[in-house]
This record gives C-alpha cells, structure tokens and sequence, in this order.
C-alpha cells in the first residue's frame, strides 16, 4: 500500500502523550462531515435493515416462543417475562450490528478501494483523527439502531425500571467497543472472502453470549470463555438496566467496554500509522 509521508505542518496538542504526538490534528469533525454527506446518498432501507432484524428475533421468539418458556429470573432472583428477559440482551445486539456493519465492511471499501484514508492523510488530518471520526461514525449507526429498538421494547412494555434510562448510554458503549475492534480487525483484511469471517465471528457471539439463556446452563470451563465475550458484558448491563437487576457487577460490565474501547480505537490509529507512515 501506498505510503503517505507525514506533513510538516500537520498541527499537534502538547496534552497529548509523547507516542500520539502528531497523530492527531484536532478536525475528527471532518471526517465526520464527510461520512455523513456520504451516508445521505445511501438508500435508506439498507441503513434500516439493521434495525429490523432484531425486532423480528424478539416478536418471534421473544413474544412467540416466550409464550410457552413463560417468566424467567433476572439476576436479582426477580420473575420476568421470557420478553423482558431477551429484549435488553437483541439490544445490545442491535448496538453491536450498527458498530460492526459501518467499521468493517464501510472501512475495507474505504481503506482498499477507495483509497480515502490515503488522501485524508495527504491533508492536515492525522491516523487518530480518522480513526476516532470513523469509530464515532459507526457508533452513531450503532446507536441508532439500538435506540429505535429501545423503543419497540417501551412500546411493548418490556422496559421494567427506571435505571432504563441509562440504556442508551450504555448502548454507546458497546458500539464504542464494537467500532474500534471492528475497524482495527478489518485493517488487516485485504480480500473479500476473508471480510466473510466478520460473519463468522458474529454468529458464535449472537447465539452463546447469553441472548435467550442464562449463563449457568453451560459447563463450568465454558462459562468462563463467555464472560470474557465483549457481547455478553453488553447483554447482562442492559438487562440489568431494563430490568432493575443494578449491582456493582453493573460497573464492572462498564469498565470493560471502557478499556476495551480505549484500547481498540488506540490500536486502530496505531494500525493507521503502521499502513501509511511506517
């Protein structure tokens, strides 16, 4: 891939720590205005297809199937409805989606067709500054996704508790970790067919990260390999918010998408650097 020799010019922030110094030229807003004039030509449908495909796992499981599971106990030991219990875990499926979609597949068209990180990077712009505009442009599709879908659960009463309030932005936080690690895995895939393991991935994540059964019915060992999953972190926060189920392991779930997030959108302006400065 073509190299982009890093501009005198290029503005830097004495806050920043020694490693990002010129990485960063304070215009993330660019970016973002050009992924938004470009998200207008987009057809709709497809931007809302995301939406839809949770709403129709829990019309058809949730309230369909769940009509024969009947209540389930959240972690508080509280009774709620099969519903009520699925909701919260497609929202953050919802979130994940959003994130996923934009910071893979959009990228890799961006990074290996279109060449557009090549000329961002021939202006003022720095790696930090496209990789935090293109990770808050896939939060955004995230949160949207997750937010029309946080309605559908209110519309249907299965939001239980105040502290659903709080959903949303924890919602931004799962798309904040989703986006990063999305961008920087697609920073090493070159070919289609390989963009087919972004798929893969998703599946295992959407069925065993705790969406329709609690974690307990799995073997021990395994139970320990999905507790470190990003998804099933976004699944117990919000149906701990959705259904009044709060406790400190609320903030423990909140501090890993912290760190994970912060680590992965670091590592995507690292991966920015290394393909067209190094």
């Amino acid at each position: 891939m073509t190299q982009v020799a890093p501009l005198p010019e290029q503005k830097t922030h004495r806050w920043l720590p020694a490693s990002l110094a010129g990485l960063y030229a304070g215009n993330i807003r660019a970016v973002l205005r050009r992924g938004l004039e470009a998200t207008k030509s987009t057809n709709a449908l497809v931007i809302l297809s995301g939406f839809f495909e949770p709403v129709f796992y829990l019309l058809s499981i949730g309230v369909g199937f769940g009509a024969l599971v009947g209540e389930v106990e959240n972690a508080a030991g509280e009774s709620v409805s099969y519903a009520a219990y699925i909701a919260p875990a497609l929202l953050a499926v919802a979130a994940m989606n959003g994130a996923v979609f934009d910071s893979t597949w959009n990228v890799f068209f961006k990074l290996n067709f279109q060449r557009l990180y090549e000329g961002m990077l021939q202006t003022t712009l720095g790696p930090l500054d496209v990789a935090v505009g293109e990770i808050t442009l896939a939060l955004m599709r995230g949160a949207l996704y997750a937010s029309g879908f946080l309605i559908v659960m209110q519309l249907l009463g299965l939001v239980l508790s105040p502290w659903a309030l709080l959903a949303l932005p924890a919602v931004v936080l799962i798309a904040l970790c989703f986006a990063a690690i999305g961008m920087s895995v697609t920073s090493y895939l070159t070919t289609f067919q390989q963009m087919s393991w972004v798929n893969f991935a998703l599946l295992p994540l959407f069925l065993f990260s705790g969406t329709f059964y609690p974690l307990d019915v799995y073997p021990e060992p395994l139970q320990w390999v999905v507790q470190v999953l990003p998804l099933w972190h976004g699944v117990e926060m919000l149906r701990a918010l959705t259904t009044g189920a709060v406790s400190l392991a609320t903030l423990g779930h909140v501090a890993y998408f912290v760190v994970l997030g912060t680590i992965g959108t670091l590592f995507a302006t690292r991966r920015l650097r290394v393909l067209f400065f190094d």
